[in-house]
């Protein structure tokens, strides 16, 4: 099933066209710092808050909807909070921002940045929260590990295509799992017992179906883990199809078992399962829509139903990520070119989404939304107000309040809190 990635094929044309590097893309973008399996240089330098992003607003914020509940008592702080960013921009950061934020308040404070990462413009952490990895955006793509606990940098390996834009570790904790945006291939490495990453041992282009108007080839946008552990789904937008893929567990490898079509031209970017696993949320960028799919835990079949409403009207909006809070009961878009989060109820156990309404994310463009572990806060990344933008949670209606003033961040393109 490996197989070599794809040469240019200008995978990013449709990157730039959103302004998706804040809008300052450079002519030529370095390659990866490091070939595969050498280790970078990292060091913790002072993080910067200063007023560049959105001026600070009251915790109520304005144009929220609904007041949120009282905080739980479980809510205790500080807790770890991780911003990627683009490092080859204009503008840009110089690594992996390391914060915390205050589990209660939502307030975001500065602690550092992890260095010697290029372009770290996805994130995710290991189960066992020792280790975080990045991918490096570049034209020769990779994936890169850090340690935690001295902000060590592990080593970085090669992606085996361009672009690798998402990124997400196996539950069993032995493999990392990339998407390559820009050559339309998927990925995985093996994780090792430091949590650093060996040689690649498979990559999948996506040859087939052909691409849909107005792409110019595949693009693999997301790859994830179903939530019984069973498959590995990744989403495509420029073949508007999801693959799901079986993992051999002990080498590493995928085969592909089914695949999953939307309608031409929408443009699949992200998926995300109900925590029952019997459903599934399809976030299209191209014709601003959301498709909720059934799925077949044991076949790892995925049908899609008809697309629905993002609830931002006829203006010009690319959806970004739906998140499904912990106990299912409801569900968060982000919106670019809207600039903002719409809610929708979660219903007849996960079956069905109903759409709530809109809440502007108090900034522009919020390439990336995460909530914390318990559901409580929700996490916007503004790339072009470089700012991440802080939400509390209302557990009964699904309410949202500012919870904090931005945290200014540079190019601020994804946060992951633990």
């Amino acid at each position: 099933m490996t197989s070599e990635a794809v040469g240019d094929r200008g995978g990013w044309s449709r990157r730039r066209a959103l302004g998706l590097l804040a809008g300052a893309v450079p002519a030529a973008l370095a390659g990866c710092a490091g070939s595969d399996g050498t280790a970078g240089s990292a060091s913790s330098s002072p993080a910067t808050n200063a007023p560049t992003g959105p001026s600070a607003e009251t915790g109520t914020g304005a144009g929220t909807e609904s007041a949120a509940a009282t905080p739980s008592p479980a809510r205790t702080g500080p807790r770890p909070l991780y911003i990627g960013t683009y490092t080859s921009v204009e503008g840009g950061g110089t690594g992996i921002g390391v914060a915390t934020y205050d589990a209660r308040s939502g307030r975001i404070t500065g602690e550092g940045t992890i260095t010697g990462v290029g372009d770290p413009s996805y994130l995710a952490v290991h189960p066992d929260g020792r280790t975080l990895y990045a991918v490096n955006e570049r034209p020769e793509g990779g994936v890169t590990a850090v340690r935690l606990s001295d902000r060590k940098v592990l080593g970085t390996r090669g992606s085996g295509g361009e672009a690798p834009c998402h990124l997400s570790v196996h539950p069993s904790g032995r493999w990392l799992l990339s998407a390559n945006y820009g050559s339309g291939s998927v990925a995985v490495h093996p994780v090792e017992e430091s949590g650093a990453l060996g040689e690649r041992t498979d990559l999948v282009v996506h040859r087939s179906p052909a691409p849909g108007p107005g792409q110019d080839g595949p693009h693999a946008h997301q790859i994830v883990t179903s939530p019984d552990g069973g498959h590995v789904l990744a989403v495509d937008l420029g073949n508007d199809t999801v693959y799901t893929y079986r993992l051999d567990e002990s080498r590493g490898t995928l085969t592909e078992v089914s695949r999953a079509r939307v309608r031409p031209g929408a443009g699949p970017r992200h998926l995300t399962f109900h925590p029952e696993g019997r459903y599934a949320y399809l976030a299209n960028e191209v014709d601003n829509t959301v498709v909720v799919c059934a799925y077949e835990p044991d076949r790892g079949r995925l049908t899609p139903g008809p697309p629905q409403s993002t609830g931002t009207g006829s203006g010009t909006n690319y959806p970004a990520q739906l998140v499904v809070t912990p106990d299912g009961a409801h569900a968060y878009l982000a919106n670019r070119g809207h600039d903002s989060l719409t809610r929708y109820a979660v219903e007849a156990d996960g079956a069905r989404l109903r759409l709530l309404g809109t809440v502007p994310v108090g900034g522009d463009f919020p390439r990336q939304i995460a909530l914390s572990p318990d559901g409580s806060l929700l996490f916007a990344a503004l790339q072009r107000s470089n700012a991440v933008s802080v939400f509390e949670v209302d557990a009964d209606s699904g309410g949202l309040r500012r919870a904090a003033a931005p945290f200014a961040s540079p190019v601020a393109v994804c946060a992951l809190p633990l």
